[in-house]
């Protein structure tokens, strides 16, 4: 049968400066990047959606509180509840929680600071199409840039709902018990502060390949796991689903390439 590729959509707001990173990262690691403008209606065929870093509308009143209300974003939220898989980094993470796709909210830094540096994340859950590939309690090294990381944490949020935590000394931003990341009750939404589409390229220290080597526990380690095969195996899966030809393994990956990003 017919190979083909993910179609993973990139929503691009005005502001947005990692869209064309994340839309590299994906090419990568095998997918078709499909850049998708904020005012879009609708979403073309899709097998899965990243909303990447940056400052969408300048990030005025809050960071994402005005995306969260473009056209594209009440396309995304009805791809979301067909179970389509959703990935939001940093600025994607805000208006994720802004959207009420994810839960909590960001605020600012703690250290009222922007920070920018690698951290260390330990790994929470590993059933996810976005963390499958990782072992419980690995720690990874992923660089964070950002100015309102602090993540809020709802009182009743279930602890099954925190996939990502800050390594023990590594919160660079305040965040209520360390988050880093959090998935949505039905796990096919994921946001980070966290970018992993800047540890995708050996020439800045990591690579996808790692992850076939499946990292020790207790080794850091520095890749992309993140949107690597398990995430982009879940929308091979969606396509073949829609008749758009079989499933395949992702590439391994090659060399390449304000207040949040």
């Amino acid at each position: 049968m017919k190979e083909t590729q993910p179609r993973i959509g990139v929503v691009v707001f005005p502001g947005s400066n990692d869209d064309q990173d994340a839309a590299w990262a994906l090419g990568a690691l095998g997918a078709e990047p499909v850049r998708v403008w904020h005012g879009d209606e609708a979403l073309p065929q899709l097998d899965g959606v990243v909303l990447p870093g940056g400052f969408s509308y300048g990030d005025y009143l809050r960071a994402g509180a005005l995306a969260r209300f473009s056209p594209a974003m009440q396309a995304v939220t009805e791809f979301a509840a067909e179970g389509g898989l959703v990935l939001g980094i940093c600025n994607g993470f805000q208006i994720l929680c802004e959207a009420g796709l994810l839960p909590g909210i960001l605020r600012p830094n703690a250290s009222l600071q922007f920070i920018c540096r690698d951290v260390t994340v330990v790994v929470e859950r590993t059933d996810t199409p976005f963390t499958a590939r990782c072992e419980p309690g690995q720690e990874l090294v992923i660089p964070v840039k950002h100015g309102e990381g602090c993540y809020y944490l709802p009182p009743d949020l279930p602890q099954e709902q925190i996939a990502l935590r800050y390594a023990p000394g590594h919160n660079p931003n305040g965040s209520e018990q360390d988050v880093a990341g959090v998935v949505s009750a039905e796990g096919n939404v994921f946001g980070l502060m966290p970018h992993p589409e800047h540890a995708v390229d050996p020439l800045l220290g990591s690579s996808p390949r790692s992850w076939t080597r499946r990292a020790s526990v207790s080794t850091p380690a520095r890749s992309s796991a993140l949107l690597s095969a398990p995430y982009a195996r879940r929308c091979q899966e969606r396509a073949f689903a829609r008749g758009r030809g079989a499933p395949r393994a992702p590439s391994a990956g090659a060399p390449g390439r304000g207040r949040a990003e």
